[in-house]
C-alpha cells in the first residue's frame, strides 16, 4: 500500500525557498507555492532573471556558499523562519559516456546537482528544525535509480542524482525524528529548456509531485523516492 500523508490545504503563513526558480519545473513550483499561500523566495543565479509574481527574488547561486549562506540569513532577518526548502536548480548534458565527458562538465553537474542542495541543507537545516514538519524537496531523477539500469550515457548526470537520493536518505536518518520530512521526486521526462521539445511531460506535469510533497503535514512519509505521488524505487 502507498503511504498516506496528511496535506496543508493551504500554506498560509509559511515560507519556502526554491532554487532556479526563474523558469521551468522550479518556476511553476514557485507559483503554485505562492498560489497556496506561502511566502516564496525565488533563488536565481542572476538578478536580472525574471521570478513569478508575488514571489520574493532571491540571488542565489547554488554553487556559490556565500550566495547560499546570504540568502539564507536574509530570509531569517525577513521572516524568521523557513517551512519548505525545494532543491530544484540543475544542470545536465547528455549522452556522453564518462570517457568522452569534459571533467570540467563532471566538475559544475556535482557542484550545481549535489554540492549545492548540501550547502543549502547545511545552511537551512537551523530554520527547518525549528518547527515539526520542516520540508525538503529534492528534485531528482530516474536516472539517478539504481534500481534501473545506469547506461546511455549522462555519467555526471546519474551520479550527482543518485547522490541527492543519498543525501535525502541521510536527512531522514539524521533528521527523522526530529520532525524533518526529506523526500526525492523524479518529475519524468519533462518539457524544460534541459528536457528539450521533445520531451514526454508539460513543465505543469512535471511540477505536480514536488508542489504535493511541499504540502505534507507533519508526521507524513519522508525519506522516500516519488513519482506520479507513488514510491518508487531508489
Amino acid at each position: 500500500m502507498e503511504p498516506e500523508p496528511e496535506l496543508y490545504d493551504a500554506l498560509d503563513g509559511q515560507v519556502a525557498l526554491v532554487t532556479g526558480a526563474n523558469r521551468g519545473i522550479g518556476r511553476e513550483i514557485a507559483t503554485r507555492l505562492t498560489d497556496l499561500g506561502a511566502t516564496v523566495y525565488a533563488g536565481t543565479r542572476s538578478a536580472s532573471n525574471d521570478v513569478p509574481g508575488g514571489t520574493r527574488s532571491a540571488l542565489l547561486d547554488v554553487t556559490q556558499e556565500g550566495d547560499v549562506e546570504a540568502t539564507v540569513d536574509g530570509i531569517f532577518e525577513e521572516t524568521g523562519r523557513l517551512d519548505v526548502l525545494v532543491n530544484n536548480a540543475g544542470v545536465g548534458e547528455f549522452d556522453d559516456s564518462l570517457v568522452a565527458e569534459p571533467t570540467t562538465r563532471i566538475d559544475r553537474t556535482l557542484a550545481v546537482n549535489l554540492r549545492g542542495p548540501m550547502l543549502l541543507c547545511k545552511h537551512a537545516l537551523p530554520l527547518l528544525l525549528q518547527r515539526e514538519g520542516g520540508r525538503v524537496v529534492n528534485v531528482s531523477s530516474g536516472m539517478g535509480a539504481l534500481a534501473e539500469p545506469q547506461r546511455g550515457g549522462s555519467p555526471s548526470y546519474r551520479v550527482s542524482k543518485t547522490g541527492l537520493n543519498g543525501l535525502t536518505a541521510y536527512l531522514h536518518g539524521e533528521y527523522g525524528d526530529r520532525g524533518l520530512l526529506a523526500n526525492s521526486v523524479c518529475p519524468g521526462w519533462v518539457r524544460t529548456d534541459m528536457g528539450g521539445e521533445n520531451a514526454s511531460r508539460s513543465i505543469e506535469e512535471g511540477a505536480a509531485t514536488p508542489v504535493w510533497l511541499c504540502r505534507f503535514e507533519p508526521g507524513s512519509p519522508a525519506g522516500l523516492f516519488w513519482r506520479d505521488r507513488r514510491v518508487i524505487d531508489w
